[in-house]
């Protein structure tokens, strides 16, 4: 005490080396809590959370001593609901109750005269294209085709596989786009496993020896001329509209089946990307990759043009650029090694673009960056989402990229009409900011 003579105590605080640090007093009548944290984690969230965990654990002493520890929920009521809630507000009117082709019929009726589809030298209006589609579908409906049967279809992208697939959900069928660059066995196994009725092919049978359905060339079934009646057959929008295969978790295919209804959601009053009649919108994903519902569908429940771009020349940054300067396409979708690989080629017409979107993989920030740097795109779009959940479940909209960014692009929040929650081992909603596993619903 002599040593202190003539000091006046002013207060004091306490310094860590760690990045968290909390504190829990004991004042024998109460507690008292003190974190130190390092920035951005907020300390009042953090006690925030401790009082909670607390009130839980006196709750569970007094009414139920046998609760697991694990079961004690840490998030405070506000949080809760922001995290489940709020975050999750995007229903959003969309029709749910029409089936794709009658949608389709919808813009036939609308705007016969437009072109629907390019592809090449060819350009076909939406009356022709529902006129071909209408013949096949009759064929197939005289076939004996049935509400609910899979068709395979082993075309690529062109005029013929958009009126395979018209025709298939109007006859009340299922489509199955398999990829004509897989092994025969490979192939062969996925229309088994799917119980195809028939196969719709360029050439016939040739393309599958071992088939035991028919394979059946598709070019005699859609010619004629003058109109052919829609089938008119009485369908439900949460029957399948098609079923694509993913390469599955096990060493086998695994295929998801798509009802009609969520491609709407996908394409019409989104949340993410609003589609319109002077979109030109191009078709470079493979057919058996569901990137291809959007390409297809947005133009075509739109009264805008889809414009086919063949397999080799989307692989040919300096030919894609020519085609997207030549058919003034204004919607492009790039997987993430696709932009890798044409980002800085294509930089000059990229900002003729109305959207680009990239997604498929993890996307390189640094093409991203040099995208944005020069003349880019209106919108560059991040979009993520598995093929069960339709192509797309969350977008974000890439307008810079700063430090953060520099790793990874975020996945942004979720499309209209879909619930996105991050959950923990046990499947309970971690804190915000906090790390979990991602859960898509909606």
């Amino acid at each position: 005490e002599d040593g202190l003579c003539g000091m006046e105590w002013l207060g004091g605080e306490e310094r860590t080396n760690y990045p968290l640090t909390l504190s829990v007093e004991d004042f024998g009548e109460a507690l008292g809590l003190t974190a130190q944290v390092a920035e951005p984690i907020s300390a009042d969230r953090v006690c925030g959370y401790m009082q909670r965990a607390l009130e839980q654990l006196a709750e569970a002493l007094e009414r139920a001593p046998n609760t697991p520890v694990r079961e004690l929920d840490i998030l405070p009521a506000e949080e809760r609901t922001y995290l489940l809630e709020e975050l999750n507000r995007t229903e959003a009117e969309y029709p749910s109750d029409l089936c794709l082709h009658e949608l389709f019929e919808q813009q036939v009726r609308r705007t016969p005269e437009a072109v629907a589809v390019v592809h090449d030298d060819e350009r076909v209006s939406y009356g022709e294209l529902n006129a071909r589609a209408n013949r096949l579908a009759h064929h197939l409906i005289g076939l004996g085709v049935k509400p609910g049967d899979r068709i395979a279809t082993m075309l690529d992208r062109s005029v013929a596989l958009v009126v395979a697939q018209l025709a298939i959900l109007k006859a009340g069928g299922v489509y199955v786009p398999i990829d004509r660059a897989l092994p025969p066995a490979r192939q062969e196994w996925l229309i088994a496993d799917c119980a195809a009725r028939l196969v719709l092919s360029e050439s016939g049978g040739d393309d599958l020896v071992e088939a035991t359905i028919p394979v059946l060339p598709i070019e005699p079934l859609m010619t004629g001329t003058g109109s052919s009646p829609d089938p008119g057959l009485v369908l439900s929008a949460e029957a399948a509209a098609y079923v694509m295969y993913t390469s599955g978790s096990t060493g086998l295919p695994k295929g998801v089946v798509v009802p009609h209804r969520a491609v709407n959601r996908l394409v019409i009053n989104n949340g993410y990307a609003q589609f319109g009649s002077n979109d030109r919108v191009a078709w470079v994903g493979n057919p058996a990759f569901d990137i291809s519902t959007l390409e297809v569908w947005a133009p075509l429940l739109h009264g805008s043009s889809l414009i086919v771009i063949p397999y080799t020349d989307a692989l040919q940054p300096e030919v894609l650029r020519s085609l997207v300067q030549q058919h003034r396409i204004r919607v492009l979708h790039l997987t993430a090694g696709l932009f890798s690989q044409s980002a800085d080629d294509l930089g000059p017409v990229l900002a003729s673009l109305r959207l680009l979107l990239v997604g498929g993989d993890a996307v390189d920030v640094t093409a991203v960056a040099r995208v944005l740097s020069q003349n880019g795109p209106q919108h560059l779009l991040h979009c993520y989402g598995p093929t069960e959940t339709t192509t797309f479940a969350t977008v974000c909209e890439i307008t810079a990229i700063d430090a953060t960014s520099r790793r990874r692009l975020p996945i942004g929040r979720p499309i209209a009409n879909t619930r996105v929650y991050l959950l923990d081992a046990h499947g309970q909603p971690v804190p915000f900011g906090a790390v979990g596993e991602l859960y898509i619903g909606g």
